[in-house]
C-alpha cells in the first residue's frame, strides 16, 4: 500500500479524467463560441469568445423558471422518498419480520419496470386527481420510481449497524421509533445523504413523466425546457449548450457542499475497524 504510483498510473489517470470531462468541456467551449463558428468550422477553441448564447438562453425561454420547477420537484421528491424509504428499510432490516429477502426482492423488482410501461396508468391517475401541471403531479410518479432503489440502498446501510445498540436502547426503555430516530438514523447519515443525492439527481434529470404530465410551459422542468430550445428551421446549439452549463451549476454546488458525506456514504463499510 505504500508503493508509489508509477508514471503509467498518472498517464492512465490523465486519460481517464480527460475522457470523463470531455463532454462537459466541449459543451462549455461551444457555449462561448459565436454562432457562425459553431456551424462553419470545427475548432476546439474560439478566438472571439462571447456570452451572447447565455443571454439568448435566458431570454428565449424562461430558463430560471424551469430551474426553479426542477429544484422544487426534486427537493420534494427527495424529502418524501427518503422519509418513507428510511422507515421502510429500518422495518425490513431491523424488526422481526418474516420473508425479508423476498420483500426486498419485490421492492427491487418494482424498480425494473420501464417508465414507458407505466406512463399510461400514472397519467390517468394524475389526471383523475386533477394534479396535472403541478409539482405534486410529478412528485408522485417520481417517488414511485425512486422509492424502491432508495429502500434497497438504505437497507444495505442499516444492516451494517450493530444490533447491540438497539438492545441497549431497549434496556433503557426506548421504543422502536425512538431507537430509529436517535440511534439508527444518525449512524446511517452518510448512507442517507448518498441516497438523497442519487434520488435528487434522478428526479432532476427525469424527462418522460415531465414531458407527459406537465404540458403547461409554466410548470415544465429543465430537461423538457431544454428540449424546446429549437425552432422550425434550426437548432440553436449555442443557446442549448449555454443553458446546459447554467442548469448544471446547482447540481455541482450540491455535490461540492455534501462531497464529504457522499464519499463517506460510498466508502461506508469498506474498511474493517
Amino acid at each position: 500500500m505504500r508503493k508509489k504510483a508509477g508514471i503509467w498510473f498518472y498517464i492512465f489517470l490523465s486519460i481517464f479524467i480527460f475522457v470523463t470531462m470531455f463532454p462537459f468541456l466541449w459543451v462549455f467551449l461551444t457555449s462561448i463560441k459565436p454562432p457562425a463558428e459553431i456551424f462553419n468550422n470545427f475548432n476546439w477553441f474560439t478566438t472571439n469568445p462571447t456570452g451572447q448564447s447565455y443571454l439568448n438562453a435566458i431570454q428565449t425561454r424562461p430558463l430560471f423558471l424551469y430551474m426553479w420547477n426542477s429544484i422544487a420537484v426534486s427537493t420534494l421528491t427527495t424529502v418524501l422518498a427518503i422519509s418513507v424509504a428510511s422507515l421502510a428499510a429500518y422495518a425490513v432490516t431491523r424488526l422481526p419480520i418474516k420473508f425479508k429477502g423476498t420483500i426486498l426482492g419485490i421492492v427491487l423488482a418494482a424498480a425494473m419496470f420501464p417508465q414507458i410501461a407505466i406512463i399510461s396508468p400514472i397519467f390517468n391517475l394524475i389526471s383523475g386527481l386533477g394534479l396535472r401541471n403541478s409539482y405534486m403531479g410529478l412528485v408522485i410518479p417520481y417517488i414511485t420510481i425512486s422509492l424502491p432503489l432508495a429502500i434497497w440502498i438504505l437497507a444495505t446501510f442499516f444492516k451494517k449497524i450493530p444490533y447491540e445498540l438497539e438492545e441497549s436502547a431497549k434496556l433503557d426503555g426506548a421504543t422502536p421509533f425512538q431507537t430509529f430516530r436517535k440511534i439508527i438514523f444518525p449512524l446511517a447519515a452518510p448512507g442517507v445523504f448518498t441516497t438523497a443525492i442519487l434520488v435528487f439527481i434522478a428526479a432532476w434529470n427525469e424527462f418522460l413523466f415531465a414531458l407527459t404530465i406537465n404540458s403547461d410551459d409554466n410548470w415544465r422542468t429543465v430537461p423538457v425546457g431544454l428540449s424546446l430550445y429549437q425552432s422550425q428551421y434550426t437548432i440553436p446549439w449555442g443557446d442549448i449548450t449555454a443553458a446546459t452549463v447554467l442548469v448544471t451549476i446547482p447540481i455541482v454546488i450540491i455535490v461540492l457542499i455534501f462531497q464529504r458525506r457522499i464519499v463517506a456514504g460510498l466508502t461506508s463499510g469498506s474498511v474493517k475497524e
